[in-house]
């Protein structure tokens, strides 16, 4: 699956992976978008899972990216979940409320 400098694309079973590499800015946000978008369209995947992981800043931006893709997923039947999001990004999601709809799994989530 592609790579590059701030985007990993991992297959697994049913599953696509997509771990978010660094911030999340408007700038980078449409290029993951872009990417994240023709993947889940290409592979028709049963669960896509966007890792973040690796992800230190995230501003308003970043909640459109999720968001979307959650809304693009639920919209074609795929299940969508939020990987190991540090306690920065965690408080940005819990402002949002984000973790009332959104399926958020790993260390962070449980705090």
């Amino acid at each position: 699956m592609p790579t590059n400098d701030f985007l990993k694309i991992e297959k697994k079973g049913d599953a696509v992976i997509f771990t978010v590499l660094g911030d999340i800015d408007h700038h980078r946000a449409k290029k993951i978008k872009q990417l994240i978008d023709s993947e889940i369209f290409i592979c028709q995947p049963n669960t896509v899972c966007i890792n973040l992981g690796e992800v230190d800043f995230m501003d308003s931006s970043g909640l459109g990216l999720i968001l979307g893709r959650y809304r693009i997923s639920t919209e074609l039947g795929i299940a969508f979940k939020l990987i190991e999001p540090n306690p920065r990004v965690m408080k940005i999601l819990k402002l949002a409320g984000c973790e009332k709809i959104l399926d958020i799994v790993g260390k962070e989530a449980a705090n």
